[in-house]
């Protein structure tokens, strides 16, 4: 993956010989603020590893004291409504495509994580934080309210729970995150990134498209009323099930093997 020295203000690089790729965010003076520039880079970084055959999970993390502390201040500062809506158009750019991604996101939180820099953990597919992580969308405190992060926060941790957030702009820790659904689960600091790894190479077990193609309906089906989303469901079901790793992966099955994924 030739995307080491592309970016200015992120890194990626490969675990696992590019079967994992780690994407860290990488201003910690800012405290991973994001910027404009930022989300583009990341946005940039997200799909060209989508597009990697061999990538099948990503792992997000950010450098220093802080996961990210959510949009970069000084940037919303006496704008205009042109510029704050290119600012918002790429934050929902950015978390569409985290969506969009066949491979799963994991977040890896060892420290805060703020505003946008929440709403980043909301919608990364899984997310796995250091005890010590805490998780806040403080923004009503300072006349902004966390609009477009109250979008993915409500979709993984349920109205009262996201509205007590929005509206107090308390910290909750990684033990009460993990208990709301807004993170799988909190872990000692020194195991934090281990056990992003852990996850991100269980996932890698499976067949790479067959994981993409689940990503991708789990995203279409949740927001659908239950018939259709049943009705959409079977489908995808059949289609899947025409699958060559379908046919290789229930063949194995039967006959006690490893299958030997196509993707």
């Amino acid at each position: 993956m030739k995307l080491q020295n592309r970016f200015q203000f992120i890194t990626v690089e490969d675990e696992d010989d590019g079967g994992i790729a780690v994407v860290t965010m990488n201003r910690p003076d800012k405290r991973n603020a994001l910027s404009l520039e930022m989300m583009r880079e990341l946005t940039e970084a997200f799909r060209a590893i989508g597009s990697q055959r061999r990538a099948r999970a990503i792992i997000l993390r950010g450098e220093g004291a802080a996961f990210s502390a959510g949009h970069d201040l000084r940037e919303l500062q006496c704008q205009d409504a042109a510029v704050y809506r290119e600012i918002f158009d790429a934050c929902v750019v950015l978390m569409e495509t985290i969506q969009s991604v066949p491979q799963p996101v994991i977040a890896e939180v060892t420290a805060i994580a703020t505003a946008a820099g929440c709403q980043l953990v909301a919608t990364c597919d899984l997310a796995v934080a250091s005890t010590e992580a805490k998780f806040a969308t403080p923004g009503v405190r300072i006349g902004l309210f966390c609009t477009t992060p109250m979008v993915a926060l409500t979709r993984a941790i349920g109205r009262k729970r996201a509205l007590e957030m929005l509206l107090t702009g308390d910290f909750i820790d990684a033990a009460t995150a993990a208990d709301w659904g807004l993170v799988n689960r909190a872990v000692p600091p020194e195991r934090t990134h281990e056990e992003a790894l852990k996850l991100a190479r269980k996932i890698g077990e499976a067949s790479r498209s067959i994981v993409g193609l689940g990503k991708s309906a789990f995203y279409k089906q949740i927001d659908l009323d239950q018939a259709r989303a049943y009705e959409y469901a079977k489908q995808v079901m059949t289609d899947n099930a025409l699958a060559q790793d379908a046919q290789e992966g229930i063949g194995a099955f039967i006959e006690k093997r490893t299958p030997s994924w196509r993707d």
